[in-house]
């Protein structure tokens, strides 16, 4: 991936849905190679797809929250497998220091919200879990 190919990315991580002209115009190079360039990167899994963003408050009545999570041993692999497929994880990071991984979860209601916690919990491998609900959002 050379500086072309970040700038490229940059300017889809702005707007996905920007015209391939205007994506060419802006790296100032010809529409091909941006479409060549857009090929090869879903082709070799850097852009493995395009998201739709919300801006906060477009579902109000979703709870969201932040759990911290350690793993117990080398379970790591078997507890990220298990939170890639569970529907209310939206996002998955591994960290260091005391926690292995930082989840991002959503759920409809505050009850709802319970069951995905003890779900998660329940997740063998999982040794520890501490969950911050997400109030508002500043920036986006």
């Amino acid at each position: 991936m050379d500086d072309t190919d970040r700038q490229l990315i940059a300017l889809l991580r702005d707007d996905a849905r920007t015209p391939v002209v205007a994506l060419a115009q802006a790296l100032r190079v010809a529409r091909a190679t941006v479409q060549n360039r857009m090929a090869r990167l879903e082709r070799d899994g850097v852009i493995v797809g395009y998201t739709v963003r919300l801006k906060p408050g477009a579902e109000s009545h979703r709870i969201r929250a932040i759990m911290s999570i350690a793993v117990d041993g080398h379970h790591g692999d078997k507890v990220r497998r298990a939170l890639r497929g569970h529907l209310n994880v939206e996002t998955l990071h591994t960290t260091n220091g005391r926690w292995d991984l930082v989840a991002e979860l959503r759920a409809d209601t505050l009850e709802a919200f319970d069951l995905v916690l003890n779900s998660i919990r329940a997740v063998p491998g999982i040794a520890n879990t501490e969950t911050s609900i997400l109030l508002s959002t500043h920036k986006a």
